[in-house]
């Protein structure tokens, strides 16, 4: 038997790199996307990049980096299960918050902002740039020469408009077909990941409490369970517990109804999976939790009060780089201003999507704080 289903990607049925190169030796075609993007600058820097809470808020909480590898190893183990391509599904996880601006969501709607009478901003698009332009690491080519299935999950979401300028892996948004099943699985891993660490997250900072998440069936259903096995457990290891059966319940639904889907659509080829309707999927009734949970936290955690106070900060911080880098690029480290004088707005997006959110604050002191230099 094959190691892969025939509908999964695979280095037989891959439509290679942009630059073609020798073959790895010792490794496959994804293990080396894999390790390329471990090895690359944006990586490292999503360790101080925020999901929820700002960086210096606490050592403890979520990082887009430890996200990133959350997200690999949920994807990871469905992935074998439906005898899919775990290097690859590694590989686009790992990369798929490459191109976060610093401040989370908050970074990311101002520097669209900013970037609206440039050609606006898109995390998802970014993080391709990344890949295929920003990393300098190589002496052959710019960015890392990804294989095309790791970039096309990369790209999650795209406008139409800037989908017919992409080439190949645009090509999906204009015909209206899907993504590898390898791509569509990364992507419902990352909703897993981000629901359920950032209700972990919350009850740690204390702007959640265990009694509001009772409201919430998934929620509640697992402290239940847990509580009536586990009666004197203390509340720190009730809140793991809880959160660690909560992830395996989605993931055990995520992998059966999935596997149902395919099995429905008598899938044959990758091809059968480009034409279909979206596979990967939950069940009707676990979407409906999942969806209210994140319902839930839009409203209990995103807007808390204390969030919001961070977040227009960090709109501000945001906002003001852009401005004073715009006005004058030389303001830039030198590496930026050769691309600056042929496209300054997008030179200056790049530079403030790559930074951190501890190197965006201490930028923002140098420039706008008359005691630092």
């Amino acid at each position: 038997m094959s190691e892969f289903a025939p509908y999964a990607i695979n280095p037989g049925n891959s439509r290679g790199r942009a630059r073609r190169e020798p073959a790895p030796v010792g490794r496959s075609e994804f293990q080396r996307d894999r390790d390329r993007i471990i090895h690359s600058t944006a990586f490292r820097r999503l360790e101080y990049k925020t999901q929820v809470f700002v960086n210096h808020e606490g050592d403890l909480f979520r990082t887009r980096l430890t996200h990133s590898l959350e997200v690999a190893q949920i994807a990871r183990s469905i992935a074998r299960n439906l005898r899919l391509n775990e290097d690859l599904v590694e590989a686009i996880s790992l990369a798929h918050d490459l191109g976060h601006t610093p401040f989370g969501h908050a970074g990311q709607d101002a520097l669209h902002q900013c970037m609206k009478a440039h050609g606006g901003f898109e995390h998802n698009l970014q993080s391709l740039r990344v890949v295929d332009l920003l990393e300098q690491r190589y002496a052959a080519f710019d960015g890392l020469n990804l294989c095309f299935e790791t970039r096309e999950g990369i790209l999650k979401h795209c406008a139409l408009k800037n989908a017919r300028v992409l080439g190949d892996v645009g090509e999906r948004f204009i015909k209206r077909r899907r993504p590898s099943l390898e791509a569509q699985l990364a992507n419902v891993a990352d909703e897993i990941a981000y629901n359920n660490h950032d209700v972990d997250d919350g009850l740690r900072s204390g702007l959640l409490t265990l009694e509001q998440l009772e409201g919430v069936a998934i929620f509640a259903r697992h402290i239940k369970e847990v509580l009536q096995e586990h009666p004197k457990i203390d509340p720190r290891r009730l809140i793991h517990e809880t959160v660690r059966r909560m992830i395996g319940t989605l993931v055990m639904d995520l992998t059966r109804e999935s596997a149902r889907n395919i099995e429905a659509n008598n899938l044959r080829t990758v091809d059968d999976v480009r034409s279909a309707l979206p596979l990967i999927a939950f069940s009707p009734a676990v979407r409906r939790e999942q969806q209210e949970l994140k319902k839930f936290l839009s409203v209990n955690l995103y807007r808390h009060h204390q969030v919001a106070r961070m977040t227009n900060k960090a709109r501000r911080i945001v906002h003001d780089l852009f401005e004073a880098f715009l006005d004058e690029p030389q303001l830039m480290p030198p590496q930026y201003h050769a691309a600056a004088t042929a496209d300054s707005a997008r030179t200056v997006a790049d530079y403030i999507a790559g930074m951190t959110d501890r190197y965006a604050i201490r930028e923002y002191r140098r420039l706008f704080a008359v005691d630092e230099i």
